[in-house]
């Protein structure tokens, strides 16, 4: 069975001490950088943009997992890549042409993801699941850190893993909001890959800890 992979999402970090988080993360046994970008369009809030993911991008050593909540993501896609993100996710709620954009990410040398929002069901990807390199499942709704978990998302991620089987994919499953020590074992049964964890990460006493606790108990 592959490692389940912890991407601590750096929107809960500490914006006036950024690079103190990013070193945090660096030395913990995090695998990835979760980076959200919001334009305040798709979704109610704004997060960073380029010349932020750029700073930090001169800082990072584990790979950038880029997750763009923004209408119209294609212009930007070879931005992302040359700013070096690893992986770019879109939303499928986002693309009128899903298909081009993930082309148009892999093209560009990235992993394509496709984000579902909590009321997108699995059964959209069907066509196109093998073009895609990671699904993140919404936990929470989209736009604001620290919101509660959606449990409906163990059915969807048990759909989707059924889903990845049937068509023979090696897609990951990937789960952003609202991930703790509570159900991380839940979400890891139910066929989840890749776990975004943020204020609870970033508002613990002991980041590092909490990181080690996470990767333990995915991966137990």
């Amino acid at each position: 069975m592959s490692k389940k992979l912890i991407a601590p999402s750096v929107l809960a970090a500490d914006f006036a001490n950024l690079q103190r988080d990013i070193e945090m993360v660096n030395h913990s046994q995090a695998d990835w950088f979760h980076i959200d970008v919001m334009d305040g369009v798709f979704v109610p809030n704004i997060s960073f943009g380029m010349p932020v993911i750029k700073s930090m991008a001169k800082h990072t050593q584990k790979p950038l997992d880029v997750h763009l909540m923004i209408v119209n993501p294609d212009p930007y896609i070879q931005t992302f890549a040359d700013l070096g993100a690893d992986i770019l996710t879109v939303h499928y709620e986002a693309c009128t042409h899903l298909h081009r954009s993930l082309q148009a990410i892999k093209n560009a040398g990235m992993k394509a993801g496709v984000a579902l929002n909590p009321h997108t069901p699995v059964i959209v990807l069907e066509s196109i699941i093998k073009e895609v390199d990671l699904v993140c499942i919404m936990s929470v709704n989209p736009g604001f850190g620290g919101q509660s978990f959606i449990e409906n998302t163990y059915e969807k991620v048990r759909q989707l893993s059924q889903l990845i089987q049937e068509k023979k994919a090696a897609t990951k499953i990937e789960i952003d909001g609202g991930v703790t020590d509570v159900n991380i074992q839940k979400l890891v049964e139910a066929g989840a890959d890749v776990l975004v964890a943020g204020s609870f990460v970033f508002s613990a006493e002991n980041p590092t800890q909490t990181i080690a606790n996470l990767d333990a108990l995915a991966n137990s």
